[in-house]
């Protein structure tokens, strides 16, 4: 029957082309794989090219496999498999690897032992490149971090203060058994000298079993229960000391770590599946950004961002090798310890304390705190007597200093001044109400780097710049977590998993050129 209605374009599946068009002719012209095609043609691949051998079956050319993967993180294609397909099927990826497929072992260990220490080098040059297209200038950059979980399993963990309180029930049963030991002993099978059961490891437990042993095989009073409670001791004291050491080991000073990922450490995150902050294991990721560009990346495994400035800062200038002239953060790393080390570098600091927001009026708290009018920031010091004066009015002189070190290493100093005396004062009540007359501290070189942060942060650029980095670095985190999704890394490891984000970091970067 004729169809009555003609008004079709031809459709012929069987029709060949006389002059076949090339793929490049099927991509528009402002398509991103081809931002991603001119700029990896632009770089230095020497030493990505070293990581393979001249000898053997050729490889795959680094450059077509760098173009792929670049490509298919802006895709928001990770899977090696997928990646596969895709260059099976995807006119982009056929086009940048020239219709070669390879197979998902091959992009797995390109992605993954490849580039894994050379990928840094990769992703400053493309920095420089945008430099040099006027889009940064890393002069200045916007600080931040946040929290990633890992791959690993999120029940499978060991905590460093679990441990610590394991062998502490160890020392106190064998000091338990010794000193019973020493109850039923003999006059001269008595030892005077007990040992020290503060610290405790396999030698000493082999020595004081062997002692108690020897005693209560051949006294007629030792229970049965007590020997099979040494028999208990001497099969898995010494086992489980050798556990307990390897596992501080790799703690190396954390507080947690994963069994399955013993790099990541268990981190309080801000949104879950049931949209509760819940310990997970993860690693804290810090960011430097420029016009909501990734300047520099690094991954922690401390839970807080407080020890991570000095060593992001430390990667910054070993792979630009310079540092920025300013550097904008939130209160996270307002520390002694920070400003100091941004002092000695001269760079320009937009660093909130902690406390900075409060006394703006910024945070308010929910209810006034009842004796806030006495605390030591609101009493006056005299800077050239170097003294405190009281609410009643009496001065507080200097009585000594207290170093102590912070977990990172660094030493501060605080001095104590005491008042005279609070005996019979009608302020006591509200002043303090611990016994003998008030002590208050204070950190002299804290307060210098606070009045000078204030300053700074007070000042005309100082409101610009806080309003500026909540509009540059946290967009980052919230495209590259939400608008692409990735809230959990694929790879373990924190070498893996810092190669991974600098990935999603380069796609990043890409993707908003392109733009």
């Amino acid at each position: 029957m004729k169809d009555m209605n003609t008004n079709f374009q031809s459709y012929n599946q069987q029709q060949n082309w006389l002059f076949p068009p090339s793929i490049e002719e099927l991509i528009p012209e402002n398509h991103p794989v081809r931002i991603v095609n001119g700029i990896v043609e632009q770089l230095d691949l020497s030493l990505l090219v070293e990581e393979y051998s001249k000898e053997g079956k050729p490889s795959y050319h680094p450059k077509m496999m760098l173009k792929v993967m670049v490509y298919a993180y802006m895709d928001n294609t990770y899977s090696s498999r997928k990646i596969e397909k895709a260059m099976r099927e995807n006119i982009n990826f056929m086009w940048l690897a020239a219709q070669q497929v390879a197979d998902h072992n091959t992009i797995a260990r390109f992605r993954s032992k490849k580039l894994k220490t050379i990928f840094k080098d990769i992703f400053k040059q493309v920095v420089l490149l945008l430099a040099e297209e006027g889009l940064v200038t890393l002069k200045e950059v916007f600080t931040d971090g946040t929290k990633i979980e890992s791959m690993a399993g999120r029940y499978t963990f060991v905590w460093g203060n679990a441990i610590k309180t394991r062998k502490e029930k160890m020392a106190q049963q064998l000091e338990a058994m010794w000193h019973y030991a020493q109850d039923i002993a003999d006059e001269e099978d008595s030892d005077p000298t007990p040992p020290d059961f503060k610290k405790i490891d396999k030698e000493k437990v082999a020595r004081t079993a062997k002692k108690i042993e020897k005693i209560i095989s051949k006294s007629p009073k030792a229970s049965t229960r007590a020997k099979a409670k040494l028999r208990y001791i001497q099969k898995n004291f010494p086992q489980n000391l050798d556990r307990y050491e390897k596992q501080q080991e790799i703690l190396a000073g954390r507080s947690s770590y994963s069994k399955t990922d013993p790099d990541a450490t268990f981190m309080r995150m801000k949104d879950d599946h049931m949209q509760n902050g819940q310990l997970k294991p993860g690693y804290n990721v810090q960011v430097s950004s420029e016009s909501q560009f990734v300047i520099h990346y690094t991954l922690h495994q401390t839970t807080n961002d407080l020890n991570t400035l000095r060593p992001h800062l430390d990667a910054f200038e070993c792979l630009y090798e310079f540092l920025p002239e300013q550097l904008t953060a939130d209160a996270g790393y307002g520390s002694e310890e920070n400003y100091a080390f941004l002092e000695q570098k001269e760079i320009g600091t937009y660093v909130k304390y902690n406390t900075f927001d409060k006394e703006q009026g910024i945070l308010k708290s929910k209810r006034k705190k009842k004796n806030e009018d006495f605390h030591r920031d609101k009493l006056y010091y005299n800077q050239e007597q170097d003294h405190y004066i009281c609410p009643m009015g009496q001065p507080m002189k200097k009585i000594g200093e207290r170093k102590r070190k912070t977990k990172s290493g660094y030493l501060q100093t605080s001095t104590a001044y005491r008042a005279q005396n609070c005996q019979g004062c009608p302020l006591r009540g509200a002043c303090f109400k611990a016994k003998g007359n008030r002590v208050v501290e204070r950190n002299h070189a804290l307060e210098r780097h606070k009045e000078k942060a204030r300053n700074n942060l007070l000042s005309e650029i100082g409101k610009l710049k806080r309003k500026q980095r909540t509009a540059d670095v946290e967009p980052v985190f919230a495209h590259i977590k939400s608008n692409r999704n990735f809230k959990r890394f694929t790879h373990k490891g924190i070498e893996k998993a810092e190669l991974e984000f600098g990935l999603h970091a380069l796609a990043h970067n890409l993707r908003k050129k392109s733009a």
